[in-house]
């Protein structure tokens, strides 16, 4: 296993002010390059307590890659359907420049109906917006005199500068949630999967790992070099009950933000979005214990969250790589420190001794 940490905040100015969340997070990135983590990543939200403080991750992995010589650099996701194809791509080129070739440049579709209406797009587009502007901006990286013509852009013929370090084109990730056909169509596309195991149970992420495992290798492409990320809010303190007394303080407050976010799907329905009219009911409650028990959220002492590692490893393979969410704002940059100092010198050390 590799381990990186994943920003995703879920605070407001009432909780805690952007410059303080940005400045705690920072400094969080200095200690994940000290402390020999894999990567760094940052989401993309707008608007609500649920990620709004990142509507442009790009700026803050900028911001990281002027700090670090190291740790990679990652989008944990950003949205094709909300930015031209050209100004992306740019963007993550130029951010591979800076940061001397080190990006992991990860897509997703976006679900938040709020979000679609401020950019005056429609939901029903987003899978196609998606499938288009991931193609150009691995396009525009990887040729020259690049035209493209499709659907909701056309443009060129354009040659895009800055051109990548990494070639053919940084690593392209596909976000997703919970869509079967998504994890096969990241496989036979050659891209690698990013999740969030949170949103489906142990069964069915196991069945999707394996349709995508296998349509990568039917694809051409050699089994074992996809790459796999899971998304796991992570607490751990040398007191396993001071653990799980902040790490429910923290899930409860990032079940309220998303709470809010999904409010609009009370009354949004979406082809492109098969269920997700349910979320705003599926959110009113956190199921802390739940999540804990079924080692969604890792919490605890290090022993106790070693164990968890163990298991999920056991159930997914030792080849993923984990992505610790440790500051959401709502614990203390020192809690959050104590975390990542405690994984990476008690937990990851010590991973498969004893079995």
């Amino acid at each position: 296993m590799k381990f990186g940490i994943v920003f995703f905040p879920t605070v407001g100015p009432a909780d805690k002010p952007a410059q303080q969340y940005f400045d705690e997070s920072l400094r969080l990135v200095d200690l994940a390059e000290e402390l020999g983590f894999d990567h760094v990543k940052m989401v993309e939200h707008y608007f609500f307590a649920y990620g709004g403080y990142s509507p442009d991750p790009v700026t803050f992995l900028a911001a990281a890659a002027g700090r670090t010589r190291r740790v990679r650099l990652g989008t944990s996701a950003t949205i094709p359907a909300f930015q031209h194809p050209v100004k992306l791509a740019g963007k993550l080129a130029m951010l591979d420049n800076i940061s001397n070739g080190r990006v992991d440049a990860a897509f997703g579709r976006a679900f938040l109906p709020d979000e679609f209406k401020a950019f005056g797009i429609s939901m029903d587009e987003s899978k196609d917006r998606f499938v288009e502007g991931v193609d150009a901006i691995k396009r525009l990286w990887s040729e020259e005199d690049v035209v493209v013509d499709g659907r909701f852009h056309q443009f060129g013929p354009v040659t895009l500068l800055p051109r990548p370090v990494q070639q053919p084109h940084p690593p392209v990730f596909v976000t997703t949630a919970r869509s079967a056909e998504s994890c096969a169509e990241a496989g036979r596309n050659g891209h690698h999967l990013q999740t969030v195991p949170n949103v489906m149970s142990t069964e069915e992420l196991q069945s999707r790992l394996e349709l995508y495992r296998a349509q990568w290798a039917a694809s051409g492409r050699t089994p074992g070099t996809e790459q796999i990320h899971f998304s796991y809010p992570c607490v751990v303190d040398s007191d396993g009950e001071q653990a799980r007394v902040k790490g429910r303080h923290d899930d409860d407050r990032n079940s309220a933000a998303i709470h809010q976010a999904v409010a609009a799907w009370g009354t949004t329905r979406s082809d492109a979005y098969p269920g997700y009219e349910k979320l705003f009911e599926a959110t009113k409650h956190s199921h802390f214990e739940s999540k804990l028990e079924q080692n969604k959220l890792l919490i605890g002492a290090p022993e106790q969250v070693r164990g968890q590692l163990e298991q999920i490893s056991d159930w997914f393979g030792d080849d993923i790589t984990i992505s610790l969410g440790v500051h959401s704002g709502h614990l203390s940059f020192e809690d959050a420190a104590t975390t990542m100092r405690l994984m990476a010198e008690q937990v990851i050390p010590k991973l498969g001794e004893g079995r």
